[in-house]
């Protein structure tokens, strides 16, 4: 998901979480005698049990083994898991009895050696729930969760397991390991601490209960946020569609025939409601199509998710109580950048004052030309009418510009520029898809020729698939164990034309190329160790949201941002047009984001949990001053980045505090006098993406930019004073 429309109030900012230097060694180079003695060391405690069932099998075909799609069956899916938990059962237990002294090797190596078999079982299941989502993957999707928690409980709750986990810990200066080694042992120890390793039997058995309960509860509530979201409004009377333009009216009437109807339908889904609410000029329409989208999960239906939600905050809260943290967002922020609830909130509230007043002022706009009071189905369209009466910018005069795959193709020029990835469309059939409406490229080193990974692009909306854009990684890059190439996707909800191009609105494309600087972050890895992959959630965002930047460069546009019709770049006139409206309507994207993460993080710092999570959200906004003319980005009720997972819960503030690094570092291109600087494209890959998570992460930018991100870079892009 990408968050380009943010602004920061006030001169400083933060000093970041984590900034004791850890300097940039990343524990020197590794003898391959040395790395192959410890790879053998690992793997003779792990049995050699090999798995039975076809998804387990490691991946064969071209590109180092792709995954086998075309073989996949929710019966085939749930027999390698069953049998994945297994297996990696006993590789559990065999470390954690293993009656040799813990070390390095024997313990941490073998820990990111087991269960392989069932991670790739997973990232089948990932995709097939999440991308597919017929009632028969939902159906395992609920069966499985579960299990699966309570499986991951059983290897955190392991005593002897966390006894040598412990013992790598405390004696790694005396067993010299590298400081990359190191702080996987420091990492490793803190994570099953913060997980309940060090807990009582009592204690163990009461977080196993809680966590299951959440797990089906994370499921149950993305399932029916998937079902509301498969709703459409229906519209036979083409007057109602005024305003529109052509491709637009052309979806929704694909919409409506993929629904057995006619007319036209405008689907529950924001890249179908956005064009809608901006230029319908039915009122009356906008309000119906936008109560239907904001009551996702808030319709006291089977399909509401409010009882959901208050069980999942109450369960949260009692995990965190019994791990000695006062509340959830204490708990979920140990392992980030900001560290602490109040560093969060901090800065959210200097965000939120000024960001108000610019909605005040846009509101006095979009009055004076609508003559009546703004309502929250009014705002972008009325937006709208004020850009192009301030700027004579129409959002339909860019996208003809926009069509898909020249963007896509753009986005793939930045890669080569950036970091010299070449990107090659598959179309002999050699890699299986999960739905024929993906693509797969093979993404080549430009200077040798040499492979590097495959690149999934999932760009349709479809029945079943969740909202929202988002990237996967189905294997990651490492070289402990040799070298693994990359498997990234890109997923999207474009509405699919029902033929010819498809023309995309400016926030689409930026979110496309946000979505692939996620791609491009995991293609750039040049980790060691795969327990040093991913990197902290305010952290993560940072990399995806800066390729935003490139989307109107000059090459860009030169070379791939062309009129659907008549071939021609987009004029610097209308680039121009643009650049002068860049921070127009910026009180009402900072709003809407913003509420959304200052609810999130007023939820979960509550000493009682709510129960009617209906009224939670009226007052929390009452407090903070919501502007009445302006929803929440994501209500509660179908905030999917909060209640399917705990991965942003206490989380959605990360955004901001990622785009703070992300306007700094367009700020170094801009600079230097060249957005594709070379110098710069190649220290931030080397430095930024490729390291993972093997340094403190804010040392890492200090590396990267000679100092701490400034403020006053976010300031200017947001058209802010800087004083």
């Amino acid at each position: 998901m990408h968050r380009r429309h943010l602004l920061i109030g006030g001169a400083s900012l933060f000093a970041l979480g984590g900034c004791a230097a850890a300097g940039a060694d990343m524990g020197g180079a590794i003898s391959q005698a040395a790395s192959a003695n410890e790879i053998a060391v690992a793997r003779a405690v792990l049995p050699t049990t090999a798995p039975r069932a076809e998804l387990l099998q490691a991946w064969t075909g071209p590109y180092e083994g792709v995954p086998p799609w075309d073989k996949v069956t929710p019966a085939k899916l749930r027999e390698a898991i069953l049998e994945g938990i297994e297996l990696r059962r006993a590789e559990i237990n065999a470390i954690a009895n293993n009656p040799e002294p813990a070390t390095f090797a024997n313990t941490s190596v073998a820990m990111q050696l087991a269960g392989e078999p069932l991670g790739r079982a997973m990232a089948l299941f990932g995709v097939m729930t999440g991308n597919i989502g017929t009632p028969e993957y939902r159906a395992l999707q609920s069966e499985l969760s579960p299990l699966l928690s309570t499986a991951s409980d059983e290897t955190t709750f392991n005593e002897a397991l966390f006894a040598r986990i412990k013992h790598v810990h405390d004696t790694a200066a005396a067993a010299g390991l590298s400081a990359e080694q190191a702080r996987i042992a420091e990492r490793s120890y803190n994570s099953f601490v913060r997980n309940g390793a060090a807990l009582d039997a009592a204690g163990k058995a009461e977080l196993g209960r809680i966590n299951t309960a959440l797990s089906n509860a994370f499921t149950s509530f993305g399932q029916k946020v998937v079902e509301d979201e498969k709703t459409y409004i229906h519209i036979s009377d083409e007057a109602q569609l005024a305003g529109l333009s052509a491709g637009d009216k052309a979806a929704a009437a694909a919409a409506a025939r993929a629904n057995n109807l006619t007319g036209w339908a405008i689907t529950n889904t924001r890249s179908s409601v956005d064009p809608f609410l901006s230029f319908g000029d039915d009122r009356a329409m906008r309000e119906k199509v936008w109560r239907a989208f904001v009551n996702r999960g808030d319709n006291g239906d089977a399909n509401d998710t409010n009882a959901t939600i208050a069980e999942i905050v109450s369960l949260r809260q009692q995990r965190a109580r019994l791990l000695g943290f006062t509340n959830h967002a204490e708990w979920r922020m140990q392992d980030t950048m900001a560290k602490t609830p109040a560093a969060a909130m901090e800065l959210m509230e200097r965000v939120w004052a000024p960001a108000k007043a610019r909605v005040a002022e846009e509101v006095a706009d979009m009055k004076a030309i609508a003559g009546h009071d703004i309502e929250p189905w009014d705002y972008l369209y009325y937006a709208e009418k004020v850009r192009k009466a301030k700027y004579d910018l129409d959002q339909n005069e860019i996208k003809p510009y926009l069509e898909l795959n020249n963007v896509k193709r753009g986005a793939f020029y930045m890669a080569e520029r950036l970091y010299g990835f070449t990107f090659h469309k598959i179309t002999d059939g050699s890699v299986p898809v999960f739905h024929p409406d993906v693509e797969v490229f093979e993404v080549k080193n430009k200077s040798d020729g040499s492979h590097v990974g495959l690149f999934y692009s999932d760009d349709f909306a479809r029945p079943g698939k969740r909202s929202g854009a988002w990237a996967t990684t189905y294997r990651s890059y490492s070289s402990f164990d040799g070298e693994k190439n990359v498997l990234a996707s890109n997923n999207n909800n474009f509405i699919k034309a029902p033929s010819g191009p498809l023309l995309i609105s400016l926030d689409d494309a930026e979110t496309l190329f946000h979505e692939f600087g996620h791609a491009l972050h995991s293609l750039s890895s040049q980790v060691r160790y795969p327990a040093l992959a991913g990197t902290p959630r305010d952290y993560v965002e940072y990399p995806s949201q800066v390729h935003e930047h490139w989307v109107l460069t000059r090459p860009i546009i030169e070379g791939f941002l062309k009129h659907v019709e008549t071939g021609q770049p987009m004029p610097q006139a209308l680039v121009e047009k643009i650049e002068a409206a860049s921070t127009f309507n910026q009180g009402y994207a900072t709003v809407s984001y913003l509420s959304s993460a200052l609810v999130d993080m007023d939820l979960h710092t509550q000493a009682t949990p709510p129960t009617d999570i209906d009224a939670f959200e009226r007052e929390s906004l009452a407090r903070f001053g919501m502007p009445k003319e302006i929803v929440m980005r994501h209500r509660l009720p179908h905030f999917n980045h909060l209640f399917t997972s705990d991965a942003y819960s206490a989380g959605y503030y990360s955004y901001l505090w990622s785009e703070v690094m992300d306007a700094d570092t367009w700020a170094y291109f801009e600079e230097s006098g060249d957005v594709f600087n070379p110098e710069i494209g190649a220290k931030y890959k080397a430095i930024i993406l490729a390291e993972g998570n093997s340094t403190d992460r804010a040392e890492a930018y200090r590396r990267f930019r000679g100092r701490n991100p400034d403020v006053t870079a976010l300031l200017k892009v947001r058209g802010f004073p800087t004083n």
